[in-house]
């Protein structure tokens, strides 16, 4: 058995691609995953699996969405293990002072290094970011919202899908996955 954090991209954002969390849960529950749990309205889902196979179980949940709602949203997954693993590696040891001000973007797979490299920090400044894997963790000291950074990183830009929550809901969710 595997346990899963599942991130949905994009949905409940301004009365588009409506997911209501009980449907979610009635839908992973019906795919036969348990200790099912989720998270706020922004797609976070917590459960446990047969499969261990993160493609099979995430192309499973895409197709059984887009079945149940009548559209594609992208799921990004990661294991129980996995997920731990970013949370300890956090470069930024403010995140727990300022969490509003943090986010982290979980990517379906490690970005290609040259559209990494086309990013150029410094134009980003004061804001800033770290590639660790198959997460990037970014700073916004003076606001995410009209940020640049953060356009570009939860954008087409990398090439790949990227989906961002903030650090309390990180620290929730892995409250979660721990069984709390």
């Amino acid at each position: 058995m595997t346990r899963f954090v599942a991130l949905l991209r994009g949905i409940n954002v301004g009365g588009n691609k409506r997911v209501p969390m009980a449907q979610l849960s009635a839908l992973l529950e019906g795919l036969g995953h348990s200790q099912v749990a989720t998270l706020l309205q922004s797609g976070n889902a917590v459960f446990t699996c047969r499969q261990s196979s993160e493609s099979k179980v995430g192309r499973a949940l895409e197709a059984a969405i887009a079945s149940e709602f009548g559209f594609e949203v992208s799921v990004v997954l990661r294991t129980a293990a996995q997920f731990a693993d970013a949370v300890e590696a956090n470069p930024f040891p403010d995140a727990r002072a300022e969490p509003s001000r943090f986010l982290l973007f979980f990517l379906s797979a490690p970005p290609d290094p040259e559209r990494m490299r086309e990013l150029e920090p410094a134009r980003y400044l004061p804001d800033e970011f770290r590639l660790n894997g198959r997460e990037i963790y970014a700073r916004f000291p003076d606001t995410i919202r009209d940020s640049k950074l953060a356009v570009v990183l939860g954008g087409k830009k990398l090439g790949i899908t990227a989906t961002a929550r903030n650090w309390n809901t990180v620290l929730k969710l892995r409250s979660l996955v721990d069984g709390g």
